[in-house]
């Protein structure tokens, strides 16, 4: 809306229905608990919202903090009715890669929900569509519900998708075709390692929120977030799995370019041991002092032609001898 301040996203009152209206910033900083669960989304570089986090959410210095951190990891704190988190998910922002992962803060009583963000993520995309359409969350917890398990499964297509990847390195490797695959696997592996730090957190940062003793959070509300921990808990597994393939895809590249350059040394050094005893022939008889046999004889370069033929039969029947051929 006009009066909204620069750092406001958006100021959303749910209607309790699955929809939402959207609330002139006065409405917003006159809220209070009763008046309908209100969703205050922020951005974080505004100098507008510390000003509104210090000022007028009745927030406290550590949830301030925790929203406005430069650098966040997955985590959960909880204080009586207070919930802060703080989740991370993958980056599908055009022309951006999925490892740069978005960080997302989020503060809730129940009633009233704050998030902050620097990037844009398609999950909360996805709560503010479902809303628009009025089939979206009806409450402060089924918020944090639905966003939650939106923002799982935006990681498991992501996810699937490495593994779509490392199954196309394996069968070029089955194909012997190696060509640009250590560059691929290099990307893969980074890419990878770097969702996992954040992965790993989470799924201990979500395991922790199913078991907080939230007294907004129902039973029923505890077992989905059960169920979306577990997923997440699945997606790191498959992570773990996709970095195993890769490292062992790694290996075997690195195993056949390895005998593809020992078969060419072996070849070169076949070469070069054929050619010995020619050079060594041939340069006996190129020396410039008096006395050489053969300078007079008109046969003489035929009998040393055949001499270096007979040098390279002997020494291939040699090779052939020693199975080195």
């Amino acid at each position: 809306m006009d009066d909204w301040p620069e750092g406001v996203i958006h100021a959303l009152q749910l209607d309790g229905a699955g929809g939402a209206r959207e609330v002139a910033w006065d409405e917003v900083l006159a809220w209070r608990p009763g008046c309908g669960c209100l969703w205050v989304h922020l951005r974080l570089d505004e100098p507008s919202t510390r000003a509104y986090l210090e000022g007028h959410s009745g927030l406290n210095d550590i949830a301030i903090d925790g929203l406005l951190m430069e650098e966040t990891r997955p985590r959960v704190l909880t204080r009586a009715n207070n919930l802060l988190l703080t989740l991370r998910g993958i980056n599908l922002n055009p022309g951006e890669a999925p490892e740069d992962m978005v960080s997302l803060r989020l503060w809730s009583d129940g009633e009233r929900v704050i998030t902050v963000r620097r990037r844009r993520l398609q999950s909360t995309e996805d709560m503010l569509a479902a809303l628009r359409a009025g089939d979206g969350p009806d409450s402060a917890t089924a918020l944090l519900v639905a966003w939650l398990d939106r923002l799982v499964q935006r990681m498991s297509d992501s996810i699937e998708g490495f593994e779509d990847a490392v199954l196309g390195v394996e069968e070029d490797l089955l194909l012997e075709d190696t060509g640009s695959l250590r560059a691929t696997l290099g990307r893969l592996r980074k890419r990878t390692i770097a969702i996992r730090r954040y992965l790993a957190p989470q799924r201990e940062a979500l395991a922790r929120l199913a078991t907080e003793p939230l007294p907004w959070i129902g039973e029923l509300d505890r077992l989905r977030l059960r169920e979306i921990a577990d997923r997440q808990v699945r997606l790191v597994e498959a992570i773990d799995e996709v970095r195993e393939r890769a490292a062992v895809s790694h290996d075997e590249l690195a195993a056949r370019l390895s005998e593809q350059l020992n078969a060419r040394m072996y070849l070169l050094s076949l070469v070069a041991a054929l050619f010995l005893p020619l050079g060594f022939f041939t340069g006996l008889m190129g020396i410039n002092v008096g006395g050489m046999p053969g300078v007079e004889n008109e046969n003489a370069f035929w009998v040393v032609a055949g001499g270096c033929i007979v040098a390279a039969v002997l020494v291939l029947a040699a090779f052939r001898l020693r199975r080195w051929l």
